[in-house]
Parts: structure tokens; C-alpha cells; sequence
């Protein structure tokens, strides 16, 4: 049987996958803000709140 390949290493590649997730998931939110009319400083300033 042949070793597991990793991207990056075997600590990183949860955080590299996390880390693309969660910037996945910013753009979608990012874009469904803009189609309904708000910019993206008006996005962030009501994650913040």
C-alpha cells in the first residue's frame, strides 16, 4: 500500500483546507450582499455588530 500524499504536509493541510473554506464561504456571503444592494464595507460592518 502507498504512503498518503499530501498537498502541503500532514499538520498543514487541515489549516490550508479550513483556510479555503472560510474564504469560500466569505465570497458567497460577499456576493449574495452585493445582489442585494450593499457594499461590501456595509457587509463587514454587520458581521462585526
Amino acid at each position: 500500500m502507498a504512503p498518503p500524499t499530501y498537498i502541503i504536509s500532514r499538520a498543514a493541510d487541515p489549516i490550508f483546507a479550513v483556510f479555503i473554506g472560510v474564504s469560500a464561504a466569505a465570497l458567497r456571503i460577499n456576493r449574495e450582499e452585493k445582489e442585494k444592494g450593499r457594499t461590501t464595507q456595509e457587509t463587514i460592518e454587520a458581521a462585526r455588530r
